[in-house]
């Protein structure tokens, strides 16, 4: 019976590590992983460099870029940069963005309020979009003595399709 038990226990921890994990690295921005805000603090008078990387997983046919490729902002002000994506394919394609930052210590005070990674992207055959993501830096970066001396935050976003007969999870 105790053994039973275990394995049940096992097969549950096993099937939730994938969002328990999610959640911990949202919570303390373990590996780059941003925060979700809803309005910025208000500037604080220093300036942070944000660069913008992007990627496409290997054989989407979607061109995927960043507008600019850094942007200099007020630490604690709201800020917007805009990506473009095409689907160089002839079918409609779907697709989802993972993202991070780096440097890995910077990802908690990074914060998006709206970013078209929370959600899945269609692209209809040749179409071409423009995505916003709307962010701010927490100021509290400035008081982290492992933050203190970052001057650039790189965001990075990788599109993959995203498999029609599976749901998202």
């Amino acid at each position: 019976m105790l053994a039973a038990v275990g394995v049940c226990s096992m097969t549950g921890l096993g099937f939730a590590s994938v969002p328990l994990y999610r959640m911990f690295c949202e919570v303390t921005g373990l590996n780059g992983t941003t925060q979700v805000g809803t309005r910025a603090p208000g500037r604080v008078g220093q300036k942070i460099t944000v660069a913008f990387d992007s990627n496409v997983a290997q054989g989407m046919p979607w061109k995927f870029k960043p507008e600019r490729r850094a942007d200099t902002i007020d630490i604690g002000g709201r800020d917007m940069a805009f990506f473009t994506a095409s689907n160089t394919s002839g079918k409609a394609i779907t697709g989802t963005a993972t993202f991070n930052v780096t440097p890995v210590v910077a990802g908690k005070y990074f914060n998006k309020i709206q970013c078209f990674c929370f959600t899945q992207q269609t692209l209809e055959a040749g179409e071409t979009v423009r995505m916003p993501v709307i962010f701010y830096v927490d100021p509290a970066i400035l008081n982290d003595p492992d933050t203190r001396d970052v001057e650039e935050i790189t965001l990075s976003y990788t599109f993959y399709p995203v498999d029609s007969g599976k749901t998202a999870s």
